[in-house]
């Protein structure tokens, strides 16, 4: 680049996790060159500015706005030496960039106009402003057509557009099957797709910018392989599988016979040899509208807005026992009217019931079933550690046996006392070095199976429950785990908490690994002759064998292996929802015949009788927010994650004090198949995520960043609440003895990250300044714990076994949890006991002991006891070295609660 330094080089593709970071970067640079040019700039500084036109303009060709005609205009400006006017534009498009001002009016350009209100920002207008608007929206033609017949068609799509339409959009034309796929990745505002006949195979962008996208479009046939016929039909599939939110249209020449047969993914409609550009465009706002369509909160809205009198319970329906009163005026002022107008307890007047929908609620339910890809999606307003008790209680009657990682959510455990499961814990692998568990390996839930199956119990294996992904980000290969554990008992029943996972939907990456994707995926492969095939080949290989074969082989299910697969859903956790808002996914093929009835009362023993409404509703607008910028959002919370994983890799001061746990450290080696250790090497840049999502049995979800804190000399739970809550109003919710977590959400913005990584800094630079004013025996001190944090771990515990007492049967490991919970209520059958070296001590010499009560410290905040297990020297030892102020289940006054030996006695003989 000649007359530019080193330090004014333009960052490449490989510097940035995503193209719209680089984009938006890109114009920011551009408006702050072309603002120095304005004010008597250098020749370098307009190499500068042609430089980065350069490099926009292969990532441009993909966005409405600014469009085509508009970039070449700044060209002009540019070369003609204009620099005025070329500053005026630059900053007119980049502000509106950010802004968000080129979705609600046009932006001109030209330096003579007014500028308006330029200045303003999307965020800064009100609720009700933006809410008047039309939504705006892309949609992306494919076409290889020349400059004029491009005109042509954004000049009749626009002639159609009517003041009544609820939307508006802007379209953009790009030639090639690779181009619509690369563009439907990088331009987040793309709602619509129509593929026209004329469209060409490959693109011909710069490779350099746009390889790493190239590799993103999943499984399916080799592009090179394909004819010019089949090129509109695969780019309609490949589109349907990297964002399947999109409508798609195809405009054919083929006879509707030859279609027919084909796989068109989720395309909306065939449109065979016409140019109806009208039909066109009222099947693109249809499409969008179908979306966008909120069927319970748009009910609740006009419930709002009826007179009526009230004569039921609830006096804060309609707002009443606030306005009239003298002393709570406070609470209408801080809520607003609103709330309180849509407050009520009725079923009727254009509203529903969520016990026995009928109505909007029952559509917006379906709405997102559609959205989030299973049969049959259902509502929860008391969150999810209910919906895992009303799956359990439907599927598990007394005495099944269910298959649970032992380090699960609390709700799972209890939902085994409530359901009478006989219940065989998992251990994960443990990362002793961070006081966390990894995730159940495919090794060990196989072991569990095959176990069952030599002791004749196979028949009586219910579930398989797991955590998806876990609280620190650790995700299956959901698919693989169904299918081999479907080879071994083919009717199993899957219970997938993905409370943390609701997002994963929205990302082309992530959705590989979720429970409604992968049930999807295997019902059609089960179906298919060549799956047939394989798994005949496989037990002819297999017959005569013993489980270790089975261990050692990656199984293959049986064609008539049923796909029966519950998936719950914090959606308030990572989307758009008020708190304890909730769904449960359910794709079961024996869910109408066998479990229908059994769920409804299972929901009906657990929901209100009075749920809430507004809670109902933002879970029908969340759902409408996903699916239609879904992708967007979640590409920018991923981005947010990974800019904070750069900045403390390659920061120098942050990397002396703080020390980011990749995935090569929260996944053992034999678990990573891709080889992949971390998203991002200083000297490699970015990693190739797309490979590990695809291969690995366990990745690590990218929204969440794991921090190391044992360099600074504080245990995780002090550096949360003492520095990060007290000091900065920084808020985070999990932490180990030496890692705190940060959780991305949709809702994070750079200025978050940027506020995160400026507070990690002072935090550095002060403990700099307090190790060059500390004494010796400071130092000493410091270091001290610093040791102890980061070398002087306490391994964590397996699980130990349930006491015979509570074996379901003799020779099973299964465990009856509930029989020991219920037991403990009886003081008569419980004593307590220091933790103390006595107790270790009688424990080492053969005593048993068996816990009474579920002991949950936090963290990890998970079970290391429950009721009726044998507590091991090893946990005792845990617990004795934990330091954390937090232990559920255990009294500090008293010790552990455990069964007397007469109440195990009388267990044992009945």
């Amino acid at each position: 680049m000649h007359g530019i330094s080193d330090s004014e080089k333009l960052h490449t593709i490989s510097d940035y996790y995503s193209a719209s970071q680089l984009r938006a970067d890109r114009w920011s640079a551009l408006r702050e060159t072309a603002e120095s040019l304005d004010q008597g700039g250098s020749e370098k500084d307009r190499d500068r500015a042609r430089q980065l036109l350069q490099a926009l303009a292969p990532i441009e060709v993909y966005f409405a706005f600014p469009g085509g005609s508009a970039f070449d205009y700044l060209r002009r400006l540019l070369d003609h030496g204009n620099f005025g006017d070329f500053s005026t534009a630059v900053r007119r498009v980049s502000r509106a960039l950010t802004s968000g001002a080129y979705r609600r009016r046009s932006i001109p350009l030209i330096a003579d106009e007014t500028e308006g209100d330029e200045f303003e920002d999307e965020a800064a207008q009100s609720h009700e402003a933006r809410a008047l608007g039309r939504p705006y929206f892309e949609v992306m033609i494919v076409d290889n057509v020349n400059e004029h017949q491009e005109r042509f068609l954004q000049s009749s799509l626009q002639r159609m557009r009517r003041s009544e339409d609820q939307f508006i959009y802007e379209t953009v034309v790009v030639p090639s099957v690779e181009d619509a796929l690369i563009g439907v990745l990088f331009n987040q505002n793309v709602q619509a797709v129509i593929v026209r006949p004329g469209l060409s195979l490959k693109s011909k962008n710069e490779t350099n910018v746009l390889g790493r996208y190239i590799s993103l479009y999943g499984e399916g046939a080799d592009l090179d392989a394909l004819s010019p016929s089949e090129y509109g039909p695969e780019t309609c599939r490949r589109i349907g599988m990297l964002r399947p939110e999109l409508d798609a249209y195809l405009i054919t020449d083929r006879s509707a016979e030859d279609i027919a047969g084909l796989d068109l993914g989720l395309c909306r409609r065939v449109f065979y040899n016409q140019e109806d550009f009208l039909e066109l465009h009222l099947n693109i706002l249809r499409g969008v509208q179908r979306r966008y369509k909120t069927p319970f909160f748009t009910a609740l809205k006009e419930y709002s807005k009826q007179p009526t009198g009230v004569f039921h319970a609830m006096p804060i329906s309609r707002g009443k026992s606030i306005s009239r009163s003298h002393w709570i005026q406070d609470m209408g002022a801080f809520y607003g009217s609103n709330i309180f107008m849509a407050e009520t307890s009725a079923t009727s007047g254009g509203l529903d019931s969520l016990l026995e929908p009928k109505g909007p609620i029952k559509e917006a339910q379906e709405a997102a079933a559609r959205a989030f890809g299973s049969k049959q999606t259902f509502f929860a307003t008391n969150g999810t550690s209910t919906c895992n008790k009303i799956v359990v209680q439907a599927l598990v009657r007394p005495g099944d046996i269910v298959l649970v990682d032992r380090d699960c959510h609390k709700s799972h455990h209890y939902g085994m006392v409530l359901a009478g499961a006989s219940v065989v814990y998992m251990d994960s692998y443990p990362l002793h070095d961070y006081s966390m568990y990894g995730a159940v390996p495919i090794r060990e839930i196989k072991h569990k199976l095959l176990a069952l199956r030599a002791e004749g119990k196979l028949d009586r294996v219910r579930m398989v429950l797991l955590t998806n992904c876990t609280f620190d980000g650790i995700v299956y290969n959901v698919q693989r785990v169904m299918q081999e554990c479907l080879a071994i008992k083919k009717d199993l029943v899957f219970l997938w908490d993905e409370a943390w996972f609701g997002y994963a939907r929205f990302a082309p990456n992530t959705r590989v690994r979720t429970a409604m994707r992968s049930a999807n995926i295997l019902r059609e492969e089960f179906r298919t002759t060549e799956h047939t095939e394989a798994y005949a080949a496989q037990q002819k290989e297999l017959e005569g064998k013993g489980d270790d074969a089975w261990l050692d082989t990656r199984l293959i299910a049986p064609p008539d292996a049923r796909v029966r697969v519950y998936a719950t859903q914090s959606t308030h956790k990572t989307l758009t929802a008020l708190r304890q808002g909730s769904m449960i996914h359910v794709n079961d093929q024996q869910f109408k015949g066998a479990v229908e009835e059994a769920f409804h009362e299972a929901y009906m023993t657990h929901t209100s009788t009075s749920p809430n409404y507004q809670i109902i509703a933002s879970l029908d607008v969340g759902r409408r927010q996903v699916e239609i910028e879904g992708y967007e959002f979640v590409q920018r919370q991923v981005e947010s994650a990974m800019a904070i994983r750069r900045a403390v890799t390659t920061h120098p001061l942050l990397k002396k004090y703080f020390r980011l746990v990749t995935a090569g450290d929260m996944i053992p080696e034999q678990y990573r198949e891709s080889g992949m250790t971390s998203y991002f090497d200083p000297d490699q840049g970015w990693a190739d995520v797309w490979d590990c999502w695809a291969k690995d049995e366990f990745v690590l979800d990218a929204t969440r960043i794991t921090l190391h804190v044992g360099a600074t000399g504080w245990d995780g739970d002090t550096f949360k609440t003492k520095i990060l809550m007290d000091k900065y109003g920084i808020q985070i919710n999990k932490t180990s003895r030496n890692t705190v977590l940060f959780m991305t959400n949709i809702g994070t913005t750079r200025s978050s990250v940027a506020y995160l990584i400026e507070v990690l800094v002072e935090i550095a630079k002060e403990l700099d300044d307090l190790m060059d004013d500390a004494s010796k025996m400071e130092k000493r001190a410091f270091e001290k714990r610093v040791r102890n944090l980061s070398e002087h771990v306490p391994p964590l515990p397996d699980f130990s076994r349930f006491h015979d007492a509570f074996r379901c049967e003799k020779g099973t490991e299964a465990g009856d949890i509930r029989t020991a919970f219920f037991l403990s209520y009886d003081e008569d059958n419980c004593d307590y006991v220091e933790p103390d070296k006595d107790m270790l001590d009688r424990l080492e010499t053969g005593e048993e002991m068996v816990s009474a009560t579920f002991v949950i410290p936090y963290p990890p905040g998970f079970p290391i006891l429950v009721p009726g297990q044998v507590i091991s020297p090893e946990i005792l030892k845990f617990m004795q070295e934990l330091d954390v102020s937090e232990i559920h289940g255990f009294r500090a006054d008293l010790g552990l609660r455990i069964f007397t030996e007469d109440a195990l006695k009388t267990i044992k003989k009945s």
